[in-house]
């Protein structure tokens, strides 16, 4: 029930927010008995209703041990992957979280360039960066960020922190910014959704190790205007509806639905696999806002 000691502006949680307390991006997670819980997860994962555990931890006075404790007491219950997105204070707690049995630790950086960090975030965005480059080294695999489009980035912004995160091996989880009532930047826009496209496509490349954003090309605004592949290969990358680069980026089998939507909207992040229809005609969107 307390809020982050972090203050980000786009975030429900931060200390200054007037959004709900309950409230992480559009989704409500109400308070349960902590053994309750962990007992339903470990059914559900049993089940195959879920594939992987994640905590998401806001910043406050120990919120280090309650995570490394909430990972200890769901663990002998599930072989799930279990995936921690926290702020760490130093490698030591990174190492504790795995030594308990999280499959990943994900820092989330949340901006693309410390240009737009010093907008939007509280804490060094510097220091989280060298903080997830030490981890990437120390436990290859096992280290995750995140990344928020529309905070006031460039495309080419983006795309450069990507390819950084991706030759670290750091797992990248790519958000499209929401605006939240409460919030200070409850009155911004999300990112249109043919920007948010080019995007998911640029990670799926670089990701994929098909292109490298410096071959990317880019307009007078930063934004991309071709990927410097051949237009059948690049067609038949984006018109697959199975392994889609528009489906929801991140740990495997994270799909969270409507986390940056409404229902009934076409989602920044399709939660499941897309149809051929859906596939064709996303693929043929992004082409036609690419140069020739």
């Amino acid at each position: 029930g307390e809020r982050c000691s972090g203050d980000c502006a786009f975030c429900a949680q931060a200390r200054s927010s007037a959004a709900h307390h309950n409230l992480l991006s559009r989704v409500a997670w109400p308070p349960y008995d902590a053994a309750l819980a962990a007992e339903a997860i470990a059914r559900a994962c049993a089940e195959g209703s879920l594939r992987r555990i994640c905590f998401q931890v806001t910043t406050g006075l120990g919120h280090t041990a309650t995570a490394i404790e909430a990972v200890r007491q769901i663990r002998p219950l599930t072989d799930c992957p279990i995936c921690v997105s926290i702020a760490p204070r130093n490698l030591e707690d990174i190492g504790l979280l795995l030594n308990v049995g999280a499959s990943r630790v994900t820092m989330a950086i949340d901006a693309a360039c410390e240009r737009v960090a010093r907008q939007v975030k509280s804490g060094s965005w510097q220091r989280t960066v060298e903080l997830l480059t030490a981890a990437a080294s120390a436990w290859p695999g096992c280290i995750g960020t995140h990344l928020i489009a529309g905070l006031g980035e460039t495309e080419q912004e983006m795309a450069r922190a990507m390819q950084r995160a991706v030759d670290l091996g750091i797992a990248l989880g790519l958000f499209a910014f929401t605006p939240i009532a409460g919030t200070p930047m409850q009155s911004v826009a999300p990112p249109p959704l043919d920007s948010y496209r080019r995007l998911q496509a640029a990670l799926w490349l670089i990701s994929h190790g098909l292109a490298r954003q410096e071959q990317f090309a880019y307009d007078e605004a930063a934004c991309i205007e071709g990927y410097g592949l051949p237009y059948d290969q690049l067609r038949s990358v984006l018109a697959d509806p199975i392994a889609s680069p528009f489906r929801t980026s991140g740990c495997t089998d994270c799909n969270r639905p409507y986390y940056n939507e409404r229902p009934g909207a076409v989602p920044y992040n399709y939660p499941r696999p897309l149809t051929p229809a859906e596939a064709t005609a996303e693929a043929d969107a992004l082409l036609g806002t690419l140069s020739d």
